[in-house]
């Protein structure tokens, strides 16, 4: 490195290490004797560490028992400059976040190459970085940023802190996402902590919006994300079936002898040759998970997901402070209001209009018990804590002429049985909300105020309750 050189750290080589060009290793055994192999991934894990990948019990893994010390020559996809990497190995770990990080990117890189049925990844060796020398040689200029990633995230903060909901939280990252970030296609799903299953709130990009569609806890790039709590990136098209769209069949929960099917098709692409998923939390409970992903290979790189990592951090925080703070304040519409002080001046809301009877051939709506399933008329709508919701707010409106409810009577209903206190209520209600618009049954939601809302029926009800 020449007298004034900028040093090369870690951070400023992280594009050597997306497995776009294979790295080398050199090991040597006790006696000292040298081997020198092609590696299939080096792994950024911070600003000190690298991980490489554990796939076969070779000459390297057996020198670095022996002897931990080791050297990788890594290129940068860019510039075509060289960087030698001295290293010294510490530990092995063959589960949890770095691992199974390493895992999906290790399928797009195998996938991407014909070797998927070689590339198998036994472990993530994780090793200190003791040095980084530049290597000299001829190199081309790295090309500018494609997009300026702080200003996306000060726009996204701007937008986030003038949100007073759930559903304008939602939109906000989105939208986002697609016009700072140039992302055409993105989802959030959320956490019910009861099933372990995530569900779609929100998405952008898709023919079907897919509102409702589930995905198991641990399948594909988005459930591995929301179990290991990590980011996961894959560049190229994976065939491997873990990292595929995973989205579970419940066809055959209700009944059976039925065949009634209370799935909603997933909105992913059919091909996605590029996907990351960031996992949304707020003091260190997962809530869910944005993803993104595209047609195009290598669309989104290490700054792409540092920016998801850092937007998902905004929305958690977004998320969880607007529960906290609309919940409680929320009026309750069973309770009478509370008398005025003597010393205000401002002049109560007129009530609402009473609903005129609603005309025309009646709805059939049907729960199951099982699960809350709920259909209307033969068309499956939603099932679980959004489906009581729905059985709740419908029961009322036909035995007490009930429309207008608050946020904070659903909270304390014990027959809801949301999962646990935090738990996103509004998350369900903006869930409900979308799949009534999108079916059109004749019933919908309005929002009416801070935590309270209005259920509008346009025919009238037949409800019918099919015990579980």
């Amino acid at each position: 490195m020449s007298a004034g050189a900028t040093p090369v750290t870690l951070q400023s080589i992280r594009a050597c290490f997306d497995g776009i060009v294979p790295a080398m290793m050199a090991t040597s055994n006790a006696e000292g004797t040298p081997n020198v192999a092609y590696l299939s991934q080096v792994y950024y894990v911070d600003e000190r560490h690298v991980a490489l990948s554990f796939q076969f019990f070779n000459k390297t893994r057996q020198n670095i028992l022996a002897n931990p010390y080791g050297t990788v020559l890594v290129m940068h996809p860019m510039t075509c400059g060289f960087y030698r990497l001295q290293l010294r190995y510490l530990r092995t770990e063959t589960s949890g976040p770095l691992f199974e990080g390493m895992k999906a990117q290790l399928a797009g890189i195998a996938s991407h190459t014909g070797l998927a049925d070689v590339f198998k990844l036994l472990g993530s060796d994780v090793y200190q970085v003791l040095a980084i020398d530049d290597v000299p040689g001829h190199r081309v200029a790295e090309p500018p940023p494609r997009l300026d990633m702080l200003a996306a995230l000060r726009r996204l903060s701007q937008r986030l802190s003038y949100c007073t909901s759930t559903d304008e939280l939602l939109q906000a990252s989105l939208a986002v996402l697609s016009e700072q970030l140039d992302v055409r296609h993105a989802m959030v799903l959320m956490l019910d902590t009861a099933s372990q299953r995530l569900y779609t709130v929100a998405s952008c990009g898709y023919e079907q919006s897919g509102i409702g569609s589930e995905i198991e806890m641990g399948h594909g790039v988005i459930g591995v994300c929301a179990r290991e709590r990590t980011p996961v990136r894959i560049s190229h098209m994976t065939n491997a079936a873990s990292y595929t769209h995973a989205v579970r069949t419940s066809m055959q929960e209700i009944e059976p002898q039925l065949g009634l099917a209370t799935d909603i098709p997933f909105p992913g692409l059919a091909e996605p040759h590029s996907q990351l998923a960031a996992p949304i939390v707020s003091a260190g409970q997962l809530l869910g998970v944005l993803f993104v992903e595209s047609p195009q290979e290598m669309r989104f790189g290490f700054q792409d997901e540092d920016a998801l990592v850092s937007m998902a951090g905004h929305l958690g925080a977004a998320l969880a402070l607007l529960q906290v703070e609309a919940e409680p304040e929320a009026v309750d519409a069973t309770q009478p209001p509370r008398a005025q002080s003597p010393l205000a001046t401002t002049t109560p809301p007129a009530p609402a209009p009473l609903p005129t009877a609603p005309a025309g051939p009646a709805l059939l709506v049907r729960r199951y018990g099982a699960n809350n399933s709920i259909f209307i008329d033969q068309n499956y709508l939603i099932k679980g804590v959004a489906g009581a919701i729905l059985w709740k707010l419908l029961c009322e409106y036909t035995q007490q002429g009930r429309c207008e409810f608050s946020n904070r009577e659903l909270r304390l209903d014990p027959n809801i049985r949301l999962p646990d206190v935090a738990d996103n209520l509004e998350a369900r209600l903006v869930l409900l909300h979308r799949r009534l618009l999108e079916s059109r049954p004749g019933i919908h939601l309005e929002k009416t105020g801070r935590g309270r809302f209005r259920l509008c029926v346009e025919r009238p009800l037949q409800l019918a309750e099919i015990a579980a």
